[in-house]
């Protein structure tokens, strides 16, 4: 057996004494575990950095793939998007509609169920005329090119934009701190808080880029995660046989 040299007995004791003096009353599990070893050191900075640094991160690259709720004026849209700077492609859900959008560039499209265009017209018995109910069956086929001076454009756009969608959601309100270790998808995370979680709490990515990975916006407005940043996905518009043009004000949603 090697004896083991009074050295090392002492370097022993004394990281004993240290594990001891942090013991605030809880177990501690493995005084030299650092819960930022291995990461990219964002955990350990100060929350308005962490904040910063993943607003950056988030500008850093063109695509990213959007899923949950974004409450606004009282309604409650459910996302499923994926967005890059020439558009997005997906699904959003309110009132027990949904709506597949696509945006490539300027150009708008909508595909929606019969009960989405058939809610404009009436006919004498109150209910949808059966002109009305054919157009709508119609339209329910194929993605409508939405003009760009409908209401709806500025609306239903926005959540295929990424600048849009992100430009102020990265921010909380009020005084920012950090609220311990955590993990989204199987990613470790630093979560950072504004006023104690009522301004809102974001999870970072704490492996490779300080991603945010999820939002719990304030006021109750709605929760998102984010993920597949900086995967490229395809981006086209609608072969011609399966496009319209409404060509009248889309209904109002």
């Amino acid at each position: 057996m090697i004896p083991i040299s009074q050295g090392r007995s002492r370097r022993a004791t004394r990281a004993l004494a240290v594990c001891a003096l942090l013991v605030t009353g809880t177990a501690l599990t493995g005084c030299s575990e650092d819960p930022n070893e291995g990461t990219n050191g964002v955990g350990a900075l100060p929350a308005e950095e962490i904040q910063s640094r993943t607003q950056k991160a988030a500008a850093s690259v063109d695509t990213v793939r959007l899923h949950g709720t974004v409450v606004t004026k009282g309604r409650t849209y459910r996302l499923d998007m994926r967005v890059k700077g020439e558009g997005g492609i997906g699904s959003v859900t309110t009132e027990g509609e949904t709506f597949r959008l696509l945006r490539v560039g300027d150009e708008l499209f909508l595909k929606a169920g019969a009960e989405f265009w058939g809610q404009d017209g009436e006919g004498e018995d109150g209910g949808a005329s059966k002109a009305d109910a054919a157009a709508a069956e119609k339209l329910a086929e194929k993605y409508v090119k939405v003009p760009q001076g409908d209401p709806s454009y500025k609306k239903f756009s926005g959540f295929t934009d990424k600048e849009v969608l992100l430009g102020g959601l990265l921010t909380l309100h009020g005084k920012l701190a950090t609220d311990g270790h955590h993990e989204q998808a199987g990613v470790r995370t630093i979560r950072i808080t504004g006023d104690d979680g009522s301004g809102g709490t974001l999870d970072v990515s704490l492996e490779g880029k300080p991603y945010p990975l999820r939002l719990v916006r304030a006021g109750g407005a709605g929760t998102l995660t984010f993920s597949a940043w900086g995967d490229d996905f395809p981006l086209k518009k609608p072969a011609k046989d399966e496009t319209l043009d409404y060509g009248r004000q889309l209904p109002s949603s």
